[in-house]
């Protein structure tokens, strides 16, 4: 699903309501007061609704007769809607709740990538190819955490375009929502590695129409950018790195 437009005053009703019953303040299965949200957030009951509409659209709530509006079970949300991920994120305020959600799209990534980059060592164009080599020469000029996640975030989608598969060029919305928390945190910290040399062991491959190479390129580039995390996160996903030990002279 394309995400929706997140200006004015629907956008912002869209993202408060969201951010609500993702942080549980709004919990499952409780009922929505609507002249109440009405009131507190200034908008007309239309836009409310409509408003509302957004979220009953990615399984978070869902209206009934003589009950009304309703937070409906996690378990029914679309939890890999780009929305619903990045409300994810911007709900966890650092509190390690983000870092799991990390690792667990890292898990879908080391399914998804590996298999993808197959294909596209297969199937891509020359102009894949040069889309994947502007990524790569944007990832090396350095400017900083933000141009270093735009340029990643533009490898990986074009390595996911170059499968010639419209679903697999769909996912790029579940990737990227994890990929861009990831690189914000990884980037931002001091002595990042640089990420040049494993994404151009995967460009290489792919060019070569190699794809047990490609594969093996790619699963360490994902292994590399868990380590990456761990270094700054810690590996149980606590806020602080650990701490580095010492070697031991009796050994």
């Amino acid at each position: 699903m394309t995400p929706y437009a997140r200006r004015g005053v629907h956008g912002q009703t869209v993202e408060t309501l969201a951010r609500r019953v993702l942080s549980g303040e709004i919990p499952e299965g409780a009922t929505l007061d609507m002249a109440a949200l009405q009131s507190e957030l200034d908008v007309s009951l239309t836009a409310l609704r409509e408003s509302l509409k957004v979220l009953a659209a990615k399984g978070m709530v869902d209206a009934r007769q003589k009950r009304g509006t309703f937070v409906r079970p996690r378990a029914d949300w679309n939890l890999l809607d780009a929305d619903v991920l990045r409300w994810q994120f911007s709900e966890s305020n650092g509190n390690g709740a983000d870092l799991a959600l990390l690792r667990n799209l890292g898990e879908v990534r080391g399914i998804i990538e590996p298999a993808a980059v197959r294909l596209a060592a297969a199937r891509r164009t020359d102009e894949d190819l040069r889309e994947l080599e502007a990524a790569l020469t944007a990832m090396g000029e350095g400017g900083g955490a933000s141009h270093a996640v735009e340029a990643d975030l533009a490898f990986h989608r074009a390595l996911l375009v170059a499968t010639h598969n419209e679903l697999l060029e769909r996912m790029e919305m579940v990737i990227e929502s994890g990929l861009a928390q990831r690189d914000q945190i990884v980037h931002s910290a001091p002595h990042s590695e640089d990420p040049v040399p494993s994404h151009r062991a995967v460009l290489d491959a792919v060019r070569d129409r190699d794809a047990d190479a490609a594969e093996h390129a790619m699963r360490a580039l994902l292994d590399q950018a868990m380590r990456d995390l761990d270094k700054v996160s810690g590996p149980h996903g606590s806020e602080h790195p650990p701490t580095e030990e010492k070697d031991d002279p009796a050994k």
